[in-house]
């Protein structure tokens, strides 16, 4: 199970190989008059995983022990991508404070409600088969079991654990009805889709403002969108513009023209701080 996605982290045995059922949302979309639209996206992370749990059931397997496991365990990998595109949206820098605290409060509410679905599911349609034992079973949330990571590691984790929502109604929810998936989310690659949805991939830093990709139809020059219309805003983009971000490989740090601002803001993946990044 040495895969990208989620199934590194589930149980594989004699008669269960892991798999995980994955799915993505792009945060750009739900980004509206320059702040995110909570009431859109908790819609749509619900209707994202009834989807993912409809594709366990209606999936081909090509192996009898993928079956098992996926027909036990019932997990599902929702994940995002294009949370540069939000940042750049909503005109915050992706190493920056404000960043963080962004992405702290959208995956705080993506995880509320990914669970809350999962939980109704469980009332609709029944726990999945290895429910009971489970930390969701024991009254253990994602963020509970930090603290048992502690316990494991004899060390304390310098983990922030701010919550802003009310858990509680998650909680008491769980008790009564279960849980229909044993796992709910996932840090999804999206190298691919990503390309399909229009957005840049997972939460990473957009890669280069302006580079060239090629596959069998040619090559494309890419250049950063959001870039070009702040560009546009301060009636700076120009044919000179586009040379001087060719020349300097899509790094505007090296441009005297462009304003600070701009410059903090589309810092490429390679100007960030590894360490902020992870």
């Amino acid at each position: 199970s040495s895969n990208l996605c989620t199934e590194i982290t589930l149980n594989t045995s004699e008669d269960e190989t892991a798999v995980c059922n994955l799915g993505s949302i792009s945060i750009e979309k739900h980004i509206e008059n320059g702040k995110l639209n909570n009431e859109l996206l908790a819609q749509t992370v619900s209707i994202a995983v009834r989807m993912l749990d409809n594709v366990i059931d209606i999936n081909f397997y090509p192996t009898i022990e993928a079956q098992n496991s996926n027909l036990r365990h019932r997990p599902i990998g929702l994940g995002i991508m294009g949370l540069q595109d939000a940042l750049f949206k909503l005109d915050i820098p992706f190493d920056s404070e404000h960043a963080l605290k962004f992405s702290d409060m959208l995956m705080e509410f993506i995880s509320y409600n990914a669970i809350l679905s999962s939980s109704k599911l469980a009332k609709e349609r029944g726990a999945y088969e290895s429910f009971k034992g489970s930390k969701w079973d024991r009254n253990l949330l994602p963020f509970d079991t930090l603290k048992l990571l502690e316990e494991h590691r004899g060390m304390k984790l310098e983990v922030n654990r701010v919550v802003s929502m009310d858990w509680h109604p998650i909680r008491e929810h769980i008790k009564k009805f279960g849980m229909r998936n044993s796992n709910v989310m996932a840090i999804a690659p999206t190298a691919t889709i990503s390309t399909i949805a229009g957005c840049f991939p997972s939460i990473e830093p957009v890669y280069k403002n302006i580079y060239v990709k090629a596959n069998m139809s040619g090559e494309f020059t890419i250049v950063n969108p959001y870039l070009v219309n702040d560009l546009k805003e301060q009636g700076k983009w120009n044919q000179e513009m586009l040379d001087q971000i060719k020349y300097y490989d899509g790094n505007i740090q090296l441009i005297t023209t462009i304003p600070q601002k701009l410059k903090d803001k589309y810092k490429e993946a390679f100007e960030i701080d590894p360490e902020f990044s992870i």
